[in-house]
């Protein structure tokens, strides 16, 4: 049976092939001016980072312009509440590598950025990032090493931004009763999913 595996750099080279120029032009070490848009636009990113004991991709979104561009080589992103599983902030104490997709709605393209970072918890960079009268439990300083925007054909091909694959709520399973599977009816999952709503709004900050 012929092998359908690829387990080296040279095959995968093959069936790929080189990229296009304009794909290696794009990267800049630096927040070049006309990637600053994206980085002030958006309300969202996934959050990337690895350590020995694995992966992690997590969400972040607040309001525009919550990434804050420090200077050409630097972002300080706030930490806002969560589930306080911290699986991010763990792995950066061990692995600083760090990477983002910045998405701004309506716009196919996204945002690339690669780096590493650190934790800060000084009460002068908190209180930049109050909200509400509520501090962020951290802020990471990001130390930027690559940019580079990605084609448009993922979001074009999801038509993310056109609702086209918008889902039935009805036929996806509500957090409650996953926790209520999971748990084996240990966890009272009705009474998870009533209250859910109302708790996220009172703790987003």
């Amino acid at each position: 049976m012929k092998n359908t595996i690829v387990k080296d750099l040279k095959t995968l080279e093959e069936i790929y092939g080189q990229p296009a120029e304009p794909s290696v032009l794009k990267e800049v070490d630096f927040i070049h001016p006309l990637y600053r848009p994206y980085i002030e636009a958006t309300p969202f990113v996934a959050l990337a980072t690895y350590s020995a004991d694995g992966m992690d991709v997590s969400p972040r979104g607040d309001e525009p312009g919550f990434i804050h561009i420090e200077d050409d080589h630097t972002l300080l992103l706030p930490d806002r509440r969560g589930n306080n599983r911290i699986d991010s902030m763990r792995n950066l104490l061990i692995n600083p590598a760090i990477a983002l997709l910045v998405l701004v709605p309506g716009i196919n393209e996204t945002l690339r950025i690669n780096g590493h970072a650190e934790i800060l918890i000084d009460e002068e960079t908190l209180a930049r990032f109050k909200y509400n009268n509520a501090l962020p439990r951290s802020v990471l300083r990001i130390h930027v090493e690559r940019v580079f925007f990605q084609c448009g054909r993922a979001l074009i091909r999801s038509g993310l931004w056109e609702n086209k694959y918008l889902a039935d709520k009805s036929t996806i399973p509500a957090p409650g009763q996953i926790l209520k599977s999971i748990s084996h009816q240990q966890f009272d999952g009705d009474k998870y999913d009533a209250q859910l709503p109302e708790r996220i709004m009172k703790t987003l900050y």
